[in-house]
C-alpha cells in the first residue's frame, strides 16, 4: 500500500520539524513548505493526499492557500489556527478546509485528525451505487451531489454532511452524532465547527438559510433532512 503524503505549511521551522517527525513515524511521506507561495507550488508539482495549514503565513496567507486549492481541487485541508482566531478559522471552514486544530496543539491529535479525514475520504470513495432522495443525486463513487440540473461543488466534508443527513431522513441527528459519524472519532471543539460546514453547504445546494426547507435545524439539538427530501 503506497504511503500517505501529507504537506506541512507552517512558517516556525520548529512546528514544522516537529510534525514532521510524528507523521514519519506513522509513515507518512512528507512535505514542507514555510510560505504561501511555495506551499501553492510543492502542492501543483507533488499532489500530496492532505494538506496541513497553518493560517498565519508570510506574504500569501493561509486562507489564500486554501481559497486557490479550493479553486483546483478537493486535496482534504487541515487548519492550524491560533486560539484567539475564531473569526479567521470560521472563514477557513467557509472557503472549505475540512477540519481545525487549534495552537498550541498535541502532534498526536494534528496526526489523528489527518488520519480520521483520510480515512472518511477513502470510506466513501470505495462506494459505488449513486442514489436519488427527492431532486438530489448521491454518487457516493463520484463524492458528489446533483440535480436533474446542476453539480454542486462539494467539499469532502460538506458532502460527507449531506449523505449523512440525506440517508437518515427526517430524522434528527446531534452535532456529536455527526462529528462521530463524519470524523471517524469525536473531538472536544469540533461540534462548533459543523455549523458553519451547515451554513456554507446550504448556502452551495440554494437552501434558504433563514428559512432552509433542505437541512433544518433542530435547535438545542442539530439537523435534519426535511421536507425537499420529498419534493
Amino acid at each position: 500500500m503506497p504511503q500517505n503524503s501529507v504537506l506541512l505549511v507552517d512558517d516556525d521551522p520548529k512546528i514544522a520539524k516537529l510534525l514532521r517527525s510524528y507523521f514519519e513515524k506513522e509513515d507518512f511521506s512528507v512535505l514542507t513548505a514555510f510560505d504561501g507561495i511555495t506551499a501553492l507550488q510543492i502542492y501543483r508539482d507533488k499532489k500530496p493526499d492532505i494538506l496541513v495549514l497553518d493560517l498565519m503565513l508570510p506574504g500569501v496567507s493561509g486562507l489564500d492557500v486554501c481559497r486557490q486549492i479550493r479553486k483546483e481541487s478537493d486535496t482534504p485541508i487541515l487548519m492550524l489556527t491560533a486560539r484567539d482566531e475564531e473569526t479567521d478559522r470560521l472563514i477557513g471552514l467557509e472557503l472549505g478546509a475540512d477540519d481545525y486544530v487549534s495552537k498550541p496543539f498535541s502532534p498526536r491529535e494534528v496526526v489523528a485528525r489527518v488520519k480520521a479525514i483520510l480515512r472518511r475520504t477513502r470510506k466513501s470513495a470505495e462506494k459505488t451505487d449513486p442514489f436519488r432522495i427527492g431532486k438530489f443525486i448521491i454518487d457516493t463513487a463520484g463524492y458528489t451531489v446533483s440535480t436533474d440540473e446542476t453539480t454542486f461543488e462539494l467539499t469532502p466534508t460538506e458532502y460527507k454532511i449531506f449523505e449523512l443527513l440525506a440517508t437518515h431522513p427526517g430524522q434528527v441527528l446531534t452535532r456529536f452524532q455527526m462529528v462521530e459519524q463524519i470524523q471517524g472519532v469525536a473531538f472536544e471543539g469540533y461540534e462548533r465547527t459543523i455549523d458553519a460546514h451547515v451554513k456554507n453547504l446550504r448556502r452551495k445546494i440554494g437552501d434558504n438559510s433563514k428559512d432552509p426547507n433542505i437541512i433544518q435545524t433542530v435547535y438545542g439539538v442539530g439537523y435534519k433532512f426535511a421536507g425537499d427530501a420529498h419534493a
